[in-house]
């Protein structure tokens, strides 16, 4: 079993999507095993994305980020980071293949409505950045 973080953003939570996110990721068979809600600062957007910081989009992300509330998920299943990569589409909405969430919820580059993990060591530093040990069901 491997673990994967989703977050449904700012964009998709003010749309109302959450709860037909949160209802995909369950019909796609993973298993939630740790969840809330938060409304991030600039300053934890920026830590979260600290991988980005040199590119030319950082502080533009990092404001959209803590914009408004987000969902932050921890997905379990087989292949977790693959299979979420596969449903949640490209990061750009507007190439999203049909039946992806960015193409039912997302509307460009950056309000793309979810976000996911691309790596196993992605996935772990992403886990422990909103996760303690003690939040998880399993």
């Amino acid at each position: 079993m491997e673990r994967t973080l989703a977050i449904i953003k700012p964009d998709a939570f003010a749309a109302g999507a959450a709860g037909d996110i949160i209802s995909a990721y369950l019909k796609e068979g993973f298993n939630i095993v740790a969840m809330k809600l938060l409304k991030l600062s600039y300053e934890e957007a920026a830590g979260f994305y600290v991988v980005h910081k040199d590119r030319p989009f950082y502080g533009e992300l990092c404001e959209f980020m803590s914009s408004g509330p987000i969902v932050v998920l921890v997905l379990e299943g087989d292949n977790a980071i693959e299979k979420n990569r596969k449903l949640m589409g490209p990061t750009d909405s507007t190439k999203a293949e049909e039946g992806t969430l960015r193409h039912k919820f997302g509307t460009n580059l950056q309000n793309n409505a979810v976000h996911g993990s691309d790596a196993p060591e992605t996935a772990e530093f992403e886990i422990n950045y909103f996760f303690n040990a003690l939040e998880f069901i399993k």
